[in-house]
């Protein structure tokens, strides 16, 4: 029998407050609640706190990206505190087994049945800490968590809590005891936000504040299930006219035929670029796409998933240019540019 074949009844996710979900107007609002809850204790984080937001209102996943010590971690954690959602903390190291994610089935003493004992996969929000140091059999655990919303054990299928995301964490400088993040894995992720360090009034901000008083914890927020169940719904009925459609078409089909580009983006990275577009609507106030709204999200959605030329990153390198990042940004808004943008 296929693993499909049989198919587990849903989790219940315990101790869920219910509360008034907001109509498509309240949708800035929450936004702006959120940045403002989670910036009690991470300061300089309204960007990311809205790719999150409109990650969970297309039902996306989201890559952290950047180096040691600046608080990508505890922005998560201050995030998944400010909804009414379960949250799991998953810790990924070399010697983990895909077991240690999605749980195994083990022998009951008592009743000498063999019974599923789900792992910490099963919550609403995943943060999957420093992820590339797992191996990869380890990380393609996540796959099909990520894309089915389900994981199989012994030939069943059992589905994860609504809504489900996993946001996760990587240091890009560290390479010793790493693993790449495969391909499949990254066009799985709606957005790789590249996380540098704070501005000098932000770090001063952070300074005065850790001088001054204990950091404050970010407070809880009527966000529940049942709120980002009507979000996701509002955001799948904002409206796109054919031209804005066409205006993303073009975007990903552009990455593929870029000299400098190896590996364009994939048919998956437009459908998520859509949902993406249309959150980021709903949370500006708005009941249709603007060209803007697109562009506002193009680099976190496509730097991840094209592969620079070897021979355009050999020629950086010995021009002097550091890193990829400014790269990437260069190739990927030069391809907005260059697509033609509905009026």
């Amino acid at each position: 029998m296929k693993a499909t074949d049989r198919t587990a009844p849903a989790p219940t996710v315990p101790n869920v407050p219910v509360a008034p979900a907001p109509g498509s107007s309240d949708a800035p609002t929450v936004l702006d609640r959120l940045c403002r809850s989670v910036g009690e204790s991470v300061i300089g984080s309204d960007v990311t706190v809205r790719a999150l937001a409109i990650a969970l209102c297309s039902e996306g996943h989201v890559l952290l990206e950047g180096v040691p010590g600046i608080a990508k971690t505890m922005l998560v954690r201050r995030f998944a505190a400010a909804l009414s959602l379960s949250f799991k903390r998953i810790q990924f190291t070399p010697d983990m087994l895909p077991s240690d994610i999605v749980g195994t089935v083990v022998l009951n003493p008592v009743n000498q049945q063999f019974e599923y004992r789900r792992g910490p996969v099963f919550a609403n929000v995943i943060l999957a800490d420093e992820i590339n140091r797992a191996p990869p059999k380890v990380q393609s655990a996540l796959l099909e968590a990520m894309q089915e919303r389900q994981v199989t054990v012994d030939g069943i299928g059992y589905p994860l809590p609504s809504p489900f995301i996993v946001i996760a964490t990587e240091n890009p400088i560290e390479q010793e005891g790493t693993y790449p993040l495969p391909e499949a894995e990254l066009d799985r992720f709606l957005f790789r936000i590249l996380m540098g360090y704070p501005s000098e009034a932000d770090e001063r901000t952070l300074l005065q504040r850790h001088s001054d008083a204990p950091v404050a914890q970010a407070s809880g927020l009527p966000l529940d299930a049942g709120t980002l169940e009507r979000l996701r719904q509002e955001a799948l009925e904002v409206r796109m006219t054919p031209e804005v459609l066409d205006f993303v078409m073009q975007l990903i089909r552009s990455t593929r035929e870029d000299p400098r580009i190896l590996m364009g983006a994939s048919p998956r990275a437009g459908v998520q670029f859509l949902r993406a577009a249309k959150a980021a609507a709903l949370l500006a106030g708005r009941s249709y796409v603007t060209p803007g709204d697109v562009k506002s999200i193009v680099f976190e959605v496509l730097n991840h998933r094209i592969l620079l030329h070897p021979d355009l990153l050999a020629q950086r390198y010995v021009a002097g240019t550091n890193g990829v990042e400014p790269l990437l940004r260069e190739v990927i808004e030069r391809r907005a540019e260059a697509v033609k943008a509905p009026r």
